[in-house]
């Protein structure tokens, strides 16, 4: 376009996509569209997304603010997090509508599916699994799954395998075997390969032969195959990469099974190594421990017991010395985040963090979830405040999230649009 012409330069949104006859189609990546922070964003650095999911939630008084707005009281398990008010936002109000099943609803968390204790529950896809398909290629690691598990689930409804030991995830990450046994392992991922390539053979071959019903297990069976394929394949490509280097003692494993807040150190040091080293850019981390006895002064009941306190005043100062620590310890890692720069900015900056839980407190209600978001590059230091009674979509959250990664994405799941009141810096 010649500059005498007259004619405005169009300027697009990195959202807009070209609508016909009843058809969206996604555009790429124009020159001409406007992104809010597209601006220098490689230098700054990628962006992150953890997870972080308590099995047995909170005591509620105990975490959430009465006010809403940006004058809220800091409240008991806040405090911790004082000098960090401004990286994080409480949220309330907030839920899965048609996710019941108390405990069982761990497992529709991060992916909304309804009715997850009924007995033909059908999972999907979880919101961090759906970033790690669009983020996971450029990492060692697509995604790491934390703690107890089940949080993380597959494009199939499969849960992802979760890592339950510190110091063997350690060992993972950073510590290089010799060239004999990385030889082994090559031969192993090859090995692996030739089985699935067989596998899936034989299942096209089926699938020409069965009726509709099983066709379709057969195409779920399918999908799980091409996603082990894809693993594969990129664990080949780096196998022959060198490990990343960090300047810490390898992680000790700690045999004692009430130490609960002693493993949770640890599973926040390999999060914040696994961000720092950009070995991964998707974390879960689901926190279980329901039947320790925590090894913490004062405590001399075990964890799950507590969380069904029924009122109990020592059963509640009990449970608060064991969620206090906990969020001590969420404390610490936030604020490793902040004081770590990449870049031009903290990693905290470049990493959202949600905190929070699949029931309301210990007494199985799947309504007014207890949720804090910090990091990422939002606008924090607010209690978004939505209807106890008519509960607002989790998955607005989730919507956000996904988008601040990069997702060209304006639905997840139950969602009806971003999650209001929530902005980007």
């Amino acid at each position: 376009m010649s500059r005498g012409s007259g004619v405005r330069p169009l300027n697009l949104h990195r959202r807009t996509t070209l609508r016909a006859a009843g058809v969206s189609l996604a555009l790429p990546l124009l020159d001409c569209m406007a992104d809010e922070g597209r601006s220098g964003n490689a230098e700054r650095g990628p962006r992150r997304m953890v997870a972080i999911n308590f099995e047995l939630s909170f005591h509620p008084p105990n975490l959430m603010p009465e006010a809403v707005g940006r004058d809220y009281q800091l409240t008991k398990y806040l405090q911790p997090l004082e000098a960090l008010r401004n990286e994080f936002t409480v949220i309330s109000g907030t839920s899965h509508p048609h996710v019941d099943g108390g405990h069982a609803a761990s497992k529709s968390w991060l992916t909304g599916a309804a009715h997850p204790g009924a007995a033909n529950f059908t999972n999907s896809i979880s919101m961090d699994q759906q970033a790690a398909a669009v983020v996971g290629l450029e990492t060692r690691h697509a995604c790491l799954a934390l703690g107890s598990g089940g949080i993380s689930v597959s494009g199939n409804g499969v849960p992802v395998p979760s890592h339950h030991y510190p110091a063997r995830l350690f060992q993972l990450l950073f510590v290089a075997g010799n060239a004999q046994q990385k030889q082994q392992q090559l031969a192993r991922l090859q090995e692996g390969r030739s089985v699935l390539d067989a596998v899936l053979e034989k299942a096209q071959q089926m699938q020409r032969r069965v009726g509709s019903a099983d066709r379709q297990k057969l195409e779920q069976y399918m999908h799980s195959v091409r996603e082990a394929e894809l693993r594969l394949q990129k664990a080949e490509q780096w196998q022959n990469r060198p490990l990343p280097v960090v300047d810490v003692e390898p992680l000790q494993e700690i045999r004692d099974a009430n130490n609960i807040t002693g493993r949770a150190a640890q599973f926040y040091e390999l999060m914040y190594l696994a961000l720092l080293t950009d070995s991964t850019r998707v974390l879960t981390y689901g926190v279980g421990d329901s039947n320790a006895v925590a090894s913490l002064p004062g405590i001399s009941m075990n964890y799950h017991d507590l969380s069904h306190h029924g009122q109990d005043p020592e059963k509640l100062r009990q449970l608060a010395i064991i969620e206090g620590a906990h969020l001590e310890e969420f404390g610490k890692f936030l604020t490793r985040l902040q004081e770590t720069q990449e870049r031009g900015s903290s990693l905290l900056e470049r990493s959202m963090v949600l905190l929070g839980s699949h029931m309301h407190s210990g007494g199985h209600d799947n309504r007014n979830l207890p949720i804090i978001l910090a990091g990422g590059g939002f606008v924090h230091g607010q209690h978004l405040g939505f209807s106890q009674q008519d509960n607002y979509p989790l998955a607005n959250l989730y919507v956000s999230m996904l988008q601040q990664m990069g997702l060209e994405t304006d639905q997840f799941s139950s969602s009806t649009g971003t999650m209001e009141g929530l902005r980007t810096a």
